[in-house]
């Protein structure tokens, strides 16, 4: 359904941008930027990690509710059978974040916490739509703490070796900070259409890497990445709120894009044309709605 994308000319928080109508005017780049999305401000707490261990987390149940009901569209865009779920499969999921909450992680080495502290993130956003369900954004699930924030992200969800843990903690305290990789932003998925796919597996130590790389390849060469104009580019609004994770201004985020672009976009990349503006689509990715765009 169209009407849930947010256009947004400047780097603007988050939170600011869930407010903004759909359609704002876009100004020129020569403007400063506004100030960026959440900071990656690190969680001492989890940077502890046994890099010798051999322990594996079991993530065999999220990965079979990813196969039944991720759902790859026409447009590209993997889906959710929010309304298909099973009470039993409802069930298998609490016990997987159960499972995970019950998990002493910081024995773990640092690829199995990745993948740990990706799935987590994922399946917790799965369970929030299916707990509010039914609704036409994540935007509506406004159980923030705080006045002065809105939406899900930073309400504690559960808690792992005795800590609450909320969206935001997971996104901005551990997986941002520890590993310092871009790609972690292709791989999170907060339900929205103009957000990178949902994984359509579990990712686990062993496919870390080809996931991340396959993740960013398949959301670069997607209009939901990027769009060539005749005016310039449009691109995600992620490249906007978290401009420093890509290096920190417009030309950096261009060569992090051309590394994966394939070659229609290569080319056209090649020719150094302007951001203009950034888009986002935070219409539910249901299986009911249709694509936005």
């Amino acid at each position: 359904m169209k009407g849930m994308k947010t256009a947004t000319p400047k780097s603007l928080s988050r939170r600011t941008a869930l407010g903004l109508a759909a359609g704002a005017a876009m100004l020129p780049l020569a403007i400063p930027r506004a100030k960026a999305g959440p900071v990656s401000e690190l969680w001492d707490r989890w940077t502890l990690y046994e890099p010798d261990a051999t322990y594996r987390v079991d993530h065999s149940a999220w990965d079979d509710l990813l196969s039944r009901y991720l759902l790859a569209g026409p447009d590209r865009v993997n889906r959710f059978d929010y309304i298909g779920v099973t009470a039993e499969d409802n069930e298998a999921l609490d016990r997987y974040i159960a499972q995970l909450s019950a998990t002493l992680i910081s024995q773990y080495n640092r690829d199995q916490q990745f993948a740990f502290w990706l799935n987590l993130y994922n399946a917790l956003v799965v369970r929030l739509v299916l707990d509010h369900y039914p609704v036409e954004s994540i935007r509506e699930i406004d159980i923030a703490p705080s006045l002065f924030t809105s939406g899900p992200w930073g309400a504690d969800l559960v808690s792992v070796e005795g800590e609450p843990i909320s969206l935001d903690d997971i996104e901005h305290r551990i997986l941002r900070p520890i590993w310092e990789d871009p790609r972690v932003h292709y791989v999170i998925n907060c339900a929205a259409v103009g957000c990178p796919q949902l994984p359509r597996r579990a990712m686990t130590a062993a496919n870390r890497e080809e996931m991340l790389e396959e993740a960013a390849r398949a959301f670069i060469n997607h209009p939901r990445g990027v769009q060539v104009t005749d005016n310039g580019l449009i691109l995600s609004s992620i490249y906007d709120w978290y401009v420093g994770d890509f290096g920190g201004f417009d030309g950096a985020v261009l060569d992090h894009l051309g590394h994966y672009a394939e070659p229609e976009l290569r080319q056209a990349l090649a020719a150094e044309p302007s951001i203009v503006g950034y888009e986002y689509d935070w219409t539910l990715n249901d299986v009911r709605m249709r694509a936005s765009g």
